[in-house]
């Protein structure tokens, strides 16, 4: 299958086709990563550039279990986030969910960004402090 995400007004052939950009340190190199299902199902060739996350299972069970609300977060007026620093990572997922187009950067600059980089750390990679841990 062949994923159409290029395109402003393109729609991909999964509900969920996502690639991830996850860069460790400021002038670290990227690591890409591709999380790929269609009707719930990932691709069956764990080799194949479809979900090439190390663990795509656990990866698409957070994002159906966080859904669009991790993706495209509300402004909430009385959200009130713990000035803490959990690292310089930083993740840019694009793509698709569920028709929808994604562009979201995650970071671990204070408590509302880590506590959504800890939701879906499967999908960012769990690589190093990709993990979340503080």
């Amino acid at each position: 299958m062949v994923s159409e995400v290029n395109s402003e007004t393109s729609k991909s052939e999964y509900d969920v086709d996502l690639t991830v950009t996850l860069t460790e340190e400021p002038g670290a190199e990227s690591r890409v990563f591709h999380l790929r299902s269609a009707a719930g199902v990932l691709s069956p060739d764990p080799d194949s550039m479809d979900s090439n996350l190390p663990d795509a299972p656990a990866a698409l069970a957070a994002v159906e279990q966080f859904g669009e609300e991790i993706f495209f977060p509300e402004p909430r007026p009385d959200r009130i986030c713990t000035q803490q620093y959990g690292g310089p990572q930083v993740a840019v997922v694009k793509g698709w969910f569920r028709g929808r187009k994604v562009h979201s950067r995650f970071s671990r600059t204070d408590g509302c960004e880590i506590a959504r980089w800890k939701a879906l750390a499967s999908l960012l990679g769990n690589t190093g402090g990709s993990t979340g841990a503080v």
